[in-house]
């Protein structure tokens, strides 16, 4: 917890940090509920969008290689162990990403690995495009895992650190809904070249070449986001940083006295180590929710989605690539795209956890249907349908929600690590869903397939009653229990909102 008093040290080992100046109970008390009780604005949006290029460039990149294996297999000559390797090494590597981002998100702060990710992100989706065999590929597919990783607890939780307290569902849900474009995209652009009849040995590398576009034109753009306010102050104590943050989102100037005018000074004590600490009993609870479900969801969305086209090429054997690539880009389109923004409409209306419970429920009763209603399988579109559904209840549902929980519910000091072993976790699932899903498909058929997904499915729905609670409506402290204020005497309680912001877009 944060004791903020004026006459007691601070409980770091560093020992408390001083702040001048009048200013020093609005850095301090109203830091961050004016930015809780913020209107929505511009600088938010631009928040959001400079995090949503980058998901939308991580759902490319990552779902993209399942077509492009189709046209290398007869090039390479790739057998079922390299495809499966291919589909699923950059999911491997993404957890390396998130775990390292993450950690580092807490040590030097969230702005710096911000921008690395989506860097290291455009380098790797370059290479990939100039590969000249399967190791080549293989290595390079690495690299665009590992900045895909670190852009997930990044985005994830400068989102919710600037994000208002009523709208913080829909804000970092808008960011993740970016990924949403991001699977169209790659159908979209792979029909295009198919339809054009550009060769398969030039297609294949346009595809994995474009990834690169829109994760490096964000790269300037986020490198002038400002550091949280929320790591500014609760992390490094600098209410300098704060309110130039503070100036820098609302566009106007709090004056010369916020910088200090010599009064007295104000101690900021560190977190105590049990306040930001993971090994807290209700913190591990709430990591095993968050990864657990993470994890659970993700491999099957990820099981199905790239190998979307080895699933309808078994649901129709002598269709042509082209015809399930289309195929797959009017589910994605008409169920899944819409899945994500009913999701981002609903976040704050109807919560995240009953979100989250009741996707996880439609998706055990949709895949259910496919294994066990006879004949499914044989009929193209019973199966589309049933398929179509699980998908908009992914995205209305746990695919969503899982992105959203980590950035809420933990503390500030250690929000990046969780949210990175968070994502880890659920890339594990989805390496070990994109692994094991072509070999299940030779093995016990699509059927088979998708009765593994409906117990996942229910693991998922009771993991997610039994352990996650409820963040909608409240402030980043209040869900953690991080913060206490003591010995205020003196202080002013009244704070003013954060008034509407000018029109500058970057300050």
């Amino acid at each position: 917890m944060y004791n903020l008093s004026g006459s007691e040290a601070g409980l770091s080992t560093g020992g408390p940090r001083q702040v001048n100046g009048d200013h020093a109970p609005l850095a301090v008390m109203g830091a961050f509920q004016a930015f809780d009780d913020a209107p929505l604005s511009r600088k938010h949006w631009l928040t959001v969008l400079v995090s949503g290029m980058g998901f939308f460039t991580d759902a490319y990149d990552l779902f993209i290689i399942g077509t492009v294996t189709v046209l290398l297999t007869p090039i390479w000559h790739l057998s079922t162990n390299q495809i499966s390797l291919l589909n699923s090494i950059s999911l491997l590597a993404s957890v390396a990403g998130a775990l390292v981002f993450g950690k580092l998100m807490d040590r030097v702060g969230r702005v710096a690995m911000y921008a690395v990710g989506v860097s290291v992100l455009t380098l790797g989706a370059l290479l990939t495009a100039f590969s000249w065999d399967f190791w080549s590929l293989l290595a390079f597919r690495v690299i665009v895992g590992f900045g895909v990783g670190g852009d997930y607890p990044a985005s994830a939780v400068i989102s919710a650190e600037y994000a208002n307290r009523a709208q913080r569902g829909r804000l970092v849900g808008t960011v993740f809904a970016m990924q949403g474009f991001g699977l169209l995209a790659g159908p979209a652009i792979a029909s295009v070249l198919l339809a054009a009849g550009v060769p398969g040995g030039i297609s294949w590398r346009l595809m994995l070449g474009f990834g690169a576009v829109p994760a490096a034109s964000v790269i300037y753009l986020r490198m002038r986001i400002r550091e949280s306010p929320r790591f500014s102050l609760s992390i490094k104590g600098d209410t300098s940083a704060l309110e130039k943050t503070r100036e820098w989102f609302t566009g106007t100037s709090t004056g010369p006295g916020a910088r200090g005018n010599g009064s007295s000074p104000l101690t900021i004590a560190s977190p105590a180590p049990s306040s930001s600490s993971l090994a807290r009993k209700d913190m591990l609870f709430r990591l095993l929710g968050a990864a657990g479900c993470w994890f659970l969801m993700d491999i099957a969305f990820y099981g199905n989605s790239i190998s979307n086209p080895l699933i309808l090429k078994a649901l129709q054997p002598h269709g042509s690539l082209l015809s399930h690539t289309l195929l797959s880009g009017g589910i994605f389109l008409f169920f899944a795209l819409p899945g994500y923004w009913v999701a981002v409409w609903l976040m704050d209306r109807m919560g995240r956890r009953r979100i989250q419970w009741q996707g996880f429920a439609v998706m055990a009763v949709a895949f259910a249907a496919i294994a066990l209603v006879p004949g499914v399988t044989k009929q193209v579109w019973e199966f589309l349908a049933l398929f179509a559904l699980s998908y908009f209840f992914v995205e209305f549902g746990p695919n969503m929600t899982t992105f959203v929980y980590p950035s809420e519910i933990f503390p500030t000091g250690v929000r990046g690590s969780a949210t990175g072993m968070a994502a880890g976790a659920g890339k594990v699932g989805a390496f070990a869903g994109a692994l094991m899903v072509p070999h299940m498909i030779k093995w016990v058929g699509v059927t088979g397939v998708m009765g593994v997904m409906a117990v996942i499915s229910v693991a998922g729905l009771l993991l997610t009653i039994a352990v996650l609670p409820e963040p909608k409506g409240r402030s980043l402290e209040d869900i953690s229990g991080e913060l206490v204020i003591s010995d205020l005497d003196g202080l002013e309680a009244g704070i003013e909102p954060l008034a509407e912001p000018s029109r500058a877009v970057l300050g």
